[in-house]
Formats: C-alpha cells, structure tokens, sequence
C-alpha cells in the first residue's frame, strides 16, 4: 500500500534534482568556486597566513574574568579590589595531613612542614623579573590553622599576582618544593585556592571523537577518499577557529574553558556540514552530472542549507548578550566561532577540492563493505526510507506516543537545581579535590566557602561590628570572624563561615537570610552599605539575572529564527514547529544532565563521584548552542521536503522522498556530533563533562526522535496545511528561500498531482 501511494505520488511533471541547475547569487559563487578550485586555494592560504600574523602580533593568552555587573559581589569584589590594594595576589592554599588516626605535630613530621614552609619563602620562589613569586605563608601552626584532632593543617602561601596559564611552572615549583620535603616522613599534601588551576587537558576527547566520526563516515560512504574529506574539513576549520580565538583574547578577556566548547562544537559541526555538502555532491555525481557542475549545485542546495543553519546559529549565539553577563556572552561567540569557518570552508575551499576530486571521490573502497549507490532510485530502497514510510503510514499513533516519550523525558528539567558545585563535585584524581575533602574534615564542610560580608563605613564605623554581632546568633553559621578593615578603616571584611558546603541550599538560604535581614538591619539608622559576597552568592547573582533575562532571551531567539524560517520555508507551520520542537529536545537534554549529575543516577558512568547542582552559565551558553545545532537539522530535512514539495510532489509524499534522501545522512550526522560530545564527558573537569552530556542527549534526542520522527507525522497529518503562511506576512517577507532558484522553475510550490483515488 504504501508502495503505491509513493509511486502514484510522483508526478510525471516533476524533475529530478540533477535536472534542474540552480541559479541566482549563490548558484554563481558555488559555479566560481567549482570554475576555479586553485584560486579558492590560494585564497585560503593567504587567509590562514595573515590569521597567523595576526596571532603573532595582536593575539592573546585566555584568562578567567567573571563579572556580574550590578549585583552585590561584583560591588563587594570592586571595594575589595580598590580598598585592599596589599591583597590583590593569588593564594595556594597547601593542606597537610598525617595518616588516619595519627598527628602532624611529631617532631619529625613538624620539622618537615617548617623546613618546606622556610623553603618556599626563600629567593628561587620570591616574585623576580616580572614572573609570579610567593610573598608570604602562613603558620599552619596556628590555633585557626590546626584542626582539632590534629591530623590536618594548612597555610595560605600568598602569591604577588593573579595566577595566569603563563604562571603555571612556578606554582607547580612550589608544590613539587613542599611535597618532596614532607612526604619522606609521611605527611601527605595537597593544594587548592585561586592559584591552583592546572590547564585543562584536551587531546583524549577529541580523538576519541574525531575516532568514533571515522567510523560512521565509513559506514556511510564505503570510500576511505570521501571519508577523508569531513575530517580534513573540520580540522582545517576548527584551526582557522583557534586562529580567531586567540586574536580575540588579544582584544578581549576570553575564559579558559572556551578551547573546549570551541573543540567540542567545532569537530561537531565541522564534520557534519560537510558531510551533507559531500553526500549532496557524490549524489549528483551519481546521477549523471559532471564533477564541476556536481559541486555547484551541491554548494547551491546543500551549501544553501549550512548557510541557513549557520545563521540560527549566530542568532541563537547572539542571544547571550541579553543575560548582561559579559563572560556568558564572549563564551558562546567563542564556541561558535567554529561554525563560522565551517560555513565558510564549506561554502568555498570544500567545494573546489570536491570539484578537482571529481570522481577520485569514490576510490579507495573500504573491503568487506558493499558500495553505496546514491542515486535516487536506490535512496528509495534504504532502512531509513523504509521508517519515513512507516511514520507517514502510522502518523496518526506515531505522533501521541512519541510526544508523550519525549515531554516525560523533558518534564525532568524540573528537578534542575542552579547553582556552584564546588570542588567537592570534581573527580578524585584532581589535587583540589583532594585539599577540598581535608579541608571539609578538618575544619568543617563550610570551610570550603566562606562567606565574606563587605561593609562600606562611610560615616558609621559601629556598622561592621553590629552586623559581627548579628551573624553569631544565626542558624547555619559555625563561626564569624571578627571586622578586618583596611588600613584607613574605611572597609571591613567580615568572614562568616556556613555550617554547609558551598553547593548546598542551605548555604543558599543563608545568603538570603544574610542579604535579606542581616545586613539591613546592621546598616539601618546609617549611611554605611554591606554586600554578601563569595562563591555561593555570586553562582546566585548569575543564577537571578538568567532568570530575570530568561523570557528575553527566548523571544528574542524564538523570534527571529521564527521569522528566518518563515522565510527560509514560507510557511509559519514549518517556523513553529521547528522552534516548539528545539525546546523539546533541550529540556530532554537539561533533563537527563540533572538526573545524572544532580540527582547522582548513573553518575558513575561519568566519573563522578558526588552529585551537586547544574553550573549557573551552563543553561544559558548549552540552549544557546543546542538552538542552532538543532535547528540545523531540521534545515536540511525540511530543505530537501521543502524542495521534493516546490517540484511537484504532495505533502506525505515529499516528506517520504525527503527522508529517502537526506535521512541516512541524518543519522549519520547526529551520531557524530552525539558521539563527539559525549567523547567530552571523559574530561578531567566537571563542566565539560556536563556541556558533553547535555549536548550529546539533546542532538540525539533531536535527530533520531524529533525530526525524523515527530516532525515528519505532524506534517503528514496536517497535509497541504504544513504551508501555511498568511498572504500579508508572505508579501513581507523578503523572497529568499531554503531552496534554490532554478532556470524555468516556479517559486512557489507546482499544484501537487492528485492521488488516483481522488482524480
């Protein structure tokens, strides 16, 4: 039955895709590009020699720079910087610990730690011709600095300056100094603090990565020659995307974790915009047309589709600029700088070299695996062909279940809980964990994450002592500092340190009981003014302007990709259904991240060992992203439906020949980039591993369940009304389509030919 319908479904007017050449703006680059492959290469490498003279000259180191502009810790941490001038350095925070059950104050093992703590204070590690050096450490002696039962102690070893990547070598000199003098006498050390940081370690996930696309890209093509080419693509970009990243940090702060999502989505991305370009081109190449006119018009139609999911992209990307936290926003315009070049390369320099390859594409065939035939007739005939026919015959059930399967997998996002996971979250294997664990021991789990008050005297010095005063009765606190002012007494500093740990709620409530009554009424009958500052309240300040800005920044996203697609598709059915669709996929996403590392289910599998909230800026920088990558796909889907459509073909039907011939790349793609970043998840660091996570869900999600599932029934079911556009939004919108213009051909879609039963 269905077989039928599909045959009487084709229209004898309808032209196939390799007979109808495209035309207009983009037809004539892609023509130039395919014309003239050695002037696109001499062109590239001129671009890629002045990006390295610009790297040479005007390019920069990364460096971590978090501003909340407005919030109370960015106005503490302003005083603090501008009153506390002497304290403006990095501290290394070095714990010692004896063995269970036994003491650090031995003779031996005192000594030891003294000899280390007089070592680290002599010339080879005080601050000398502009490198980082230790100005002073403290007595881990003290009574404040000695824990009770004597087996853990520590000192702050106070660096002259801000600990950069380029400062590493003499931090890690100091730690290899003391660890070397007391572990002969069996005192174990470890180190956390501002000044501990090591960079992070990329190289394994990537390969991992770039291993599993191999794979895949085999399966697809059965051609080591066309396997190539994705790969190389997607590596030569995401070079020329370091390139970008790295004249950008010469102009502007740039976070240390931006190489990673710039890896993560440029491999991703790299390697599925050209495998669409590439599938489209051996596609052409297969039906009749030579290799010259094959690249052109698969830059017209498949390039066409990378240009539009390249701009949600940078819609979805731009949208960070409305949270008004400048670290969120250089982050996502960091991790899509890799579409970036992508778009570009693929839309130029791969289009040469698949022109200069011609046939040369097919060699190499992979033994043991039977060649692929693009050609349409054999499309027709692929697993994926067969399930867009089964979803358009069962339209009517496959949609309801697969809703009800995907809202159930979303409404989970619920449990999601923002917040610091503090170093206590990181995997054991890291050093700052390890401090962090015999910190929590030692002196308390709230010792991680002081909470420091900062009050402004201006004219009521009493200010900083009422609110000394306050804190000691409340509930949640294990002990309070007394005032440390600066040197004109002009600002004090008040410690107050939670009976919880830093990720916990209920230091969370702590904060508020401490912004919302404490200080009010420490600083009420006066002009002085107190912020609550430290870790936990900033991750609540990022967490309360997303929120505050959140309704923002969907419209503003959902809106203009909204408005893209209409155009792109001419249909606001289409427009919506793609932007309703995407937030399903990312709140599945959200999700099953907050289920595994929040609520500890699986958490194994990732190589952590403690559960803790959801990074505040993660959210916002993952949708960003996960928008545009989604969105992506259903680009090229409905490019191809939208196209079968425009020639001829019904609506059922143009979904089928859609899937028929853009689905298996689909898939193909979706594993991919999924397995890319999930290759993330294998990170040292707790933050890539949730970007991996979140993201690899949400794009599988999206791919295999969304848009060749879902999206296709909901079409089927609405028929010919899937083209809805009102007249007066269509007489607006500029005409600029998914598909291409072609000689003779209408812009509008050709009055599809009837079925036999209804002629």
């Amino acid at each position: 039955m269905t077989d039928d319908h599909e045959q009487d479904a084709t229209p004898n007017h309808r032209q196939a895709a390799h007979k109808r050449l495209a035309t207009g703006t983009l037809a004539r680059w892609t023509r130039f590009c395919a014309m003239h492959p050695w002037r696109l290469v001499a062109g590239w490498v001129g671009i890629i020699v002045l990006l390295v003279a610009l790297v040479a000259t005007v390019g920069g180191s990364l460096r971590d720079e978090f501003e909340i502009p407005g919030s109370d810790t960015q106005k503490a941490t302003d005083l603090i910087e501008s009153k506390f001038t002497s304290e403006q350095g990095a501290v290394l925070n070095i714990v010692f610990a004896a063995p269970e059950g036994q003491r650090l104050d031995t003779p031996e093992r005192k000594a030891a730690i003294e000899k280390a703590i007089a070592l680290i204070q002599t010339q080879p590690f005080k601050p000398s011709e502009g490198k980082a050096g230790i100005e002073s450490v403290g007595d881990p002696f003290s009574p404040d600095t000695f824990s009770d039962n004597g087996r853990i102690a520590y000192s702050e070893a106070q660096f002259d300056q801000t600990i950069e990547d380029k400062d590493r070598t003499q931090v890690v000199g100091v730690e290899d100094a003391v660890r070397n003098t007391v572990e002969p006498v069996g005192v174990t050390v470890e180190y956390n603090g501002e000044a501990e940081f090591p960079p992070i370690q990329q190289g394994t996930s990537e390969l991992l990565g770039l291993l599993a696309a191999i794979i895949v890209l085999i399966l697809v093509f059965r051609t080591f020659v066309a396997m190539l080419i994705p790969i190389a693509l997607a590596l030569f970009a995401l070079a020329t995307a370091f390139l970008l990243l790295f004249i950008l940090a010469g102009l502007t702060d740039i976070n240390t974790i931006t190489p990673i999502l710039v890896s993560m989505i440029g491999l991703g991305v790299g390697i599925d915009y050209s495998l669409f370009i590439v599938t489209r081109f051996r596609q052409f190449l297969h039906d009749g047309l030579s290799p010259a006119d094959a690249a052109a018009e698969a830059g017209s139609s498949a390039g066409r589709a990378v240009l539009f999911a390249g701009l949600t992209v940078a819609i979805s990307v731009t949208g960070l600029a409305f949270f008004g936290l400048d670290f969120v926003t250089k982050l996502g315009i960091g991790s899509a700088l890799g579409v970036l070049t992508t778009v570009l390369i693929a839309n130029s320099l791969l289009l040469a070299v698949l022109s200069k390859l011609g046939h040369k594409i097919d060699r190499l065939k992979v033994p043991f695996l039977p060649p692929i035939d693009d050609s349409e007739e054999c499309r027709e005939k692929t697993l994926v062909a067969r399930w867009g026919r089964f979803v358009t015959a069962h339209a009517r059930y496959v949609l309801p279940i697969g809703l009800v399967i995907v809202l159930a997998l979303a409404s989970t996002s619920l449990l999601v809980r923002l917040g610091a996971a503090d170093q206590g979250t990181q995997p054991t294997a890291q050093t700052s964990r390890r401090a962090y664990d015999l910190l929590a021991e030692g002196f308390g789990p709230g010792f991680n994450g002081p909470i420091p008050i900062v009050v402004d005297v201006n004219d009521d010095p009493q200010a900083p002592d009422r609110i000394y005063q306050d804190v000691k009765g409340i509930q949640g606190v294990a002990s309070v500092r007394k005032p440390q002012f600066n040197d004109p007494k002009s600002v004090a500093i008040i410690f107050v340190t939670p009976t919880s740990a830093p990720q916990d709620e209920a230091t969370d409530k702590l904060v508020d009981t401490l912004r919302n009554d404490v200080v009010p009424r420490g600083t009420s009958g006066g002009d002085a003014v107190a912020y609550v500052s430290g870790q936990t309240a900033a991750f609540k300040d990022i967490a309360d302007r997303i929120m505050q800005r959140l309704p923002l920044f969907l419209l503003y996203i959902i809106g203009v990709t909204f408005i893209v697609l209409a155009m792109a598709f001419r249909s606001i059915v289409v427009s919506a259904t793609a932007a309703v669709t995407t937030l399903m996929s990312a709140f599945v996403g959200f999700g099953v991240l907050g289920l595994v590392v929040q609520e500890g289910h699986l958490l194994g599998l990732t190589g952590l060992d403690r559960t803790g909230p959801i990074e505040t800026f993660v959210p916002p920088i993952a949708f960003a992203i996960l928008f545009g990558l989604s969105m992506d796909y259903m680009v090229f889907l409905m490019s191809r439906i939208r196209e079968e459509h425009v020639n001829g073909l019904d609506t059922r039907a143009a979904v089928e020949r859609g899937i028929a011939a853009i689905g298996r790349v689909i898939v193909a793609a979706a594993l991919i980039m999924g397995t890319v970043f999930a290759a993330f998840i294998l990170s040292a660091d707790r933050i890539p591993k949730e970007f991996g996570l979140l993201l690899a869900v949400a794009i599988l999600t999206d791919a295999l369940v969304v848009r060749l599932t879902l999206v296709p029934a909901f079409l089927t079911l609405l028929g010919e009304k899937s083209w809805y556009i009102p007249g007066w939004l269509d007489r607006l919108l500029p005409d600029v389509t998914i598909e291409p213009p072609h000689d003779g051909a209408a812009k509008r879609p050709v009055e599809p030919s009837p079925a036999p039963s209804e002629a």
